[in-house]
């Protein structure tokens, strides 16, 4: 413990300070991108996440959402457990064969107009697994997919706009 006390004493702080230009520009950014979910829904866009067999690197990046950084509820934006409350379908991951009918119906049990985001580059493409007897390969092989955000795991700001470009897609 003493030697870590010193190195901390001897390194001092590490992390970077947050720039306040970058910050003004994020803060209006999501100032644009509240008032323009209100402008469109007129209330909050309920998500219901569905992990269809990923490696959780994904879920982290949409955990993240929630964080104070990134204020997600603050934006009209929430996670809810029941597709029956749900506006948009978030899944992460290849579709496995043993979740195939689960997300099914789930995209069944959501109200119209549904919203479907392939989150990461396994729901996107497949991935690594691809199509196999294990597996049924992107999200688009199962159900209609709105909006695809890719990466590996997408950043949040990735998940963020993927999710506005469908509300906007839908106003449309």
């Amino acid at each position: 413990m003493w030697k870590t006390l010193r190195q901390i004493a001897r390194v001092g702080r590490i992390s970077e300070t947050a720039h306040a230009a970058s910050m003004a520009v994020e803060a209006a950014d999501k100032s644009d991108a509240q008032a323009e979910l209100l402008r469109i829904l007129g209330r909050a866009l309920a998500i219901r996440v569905v992990d269809a067999g990923s490696c959780n690197g994904c879920e982290l990046e949409i955990q993240a959402l929630s964080n104070p950084y990134y204020n997600l509820e603050g934006l009209g934006l929430q996670f809810v457990a029941s597709p029956r409350h749900a506006d948009m379908l978030l899944v992460t991951g290849p579709v496995s064969r043993h979740m195939e009918l689960a997300l099914r119906r789930t995209y069944e049990a959501m109200p119209e107009p549904r919203l479907v985001v392939a989150a990461g580059e396994c729901a996107c493409t497949g991935g690594v697994f691809g199509e196999s007897y294990a597996s049924c390969g992107r999200v688009g092989n199962v159900l209609p997919v709105d909006v695809t955000v890719a990466g590996c795991p997408p950043s949040p700001q990735a998940l963020l706009e993927g999710i506005l470009r469908a509300v906007r897609r839908q106003a449309r």
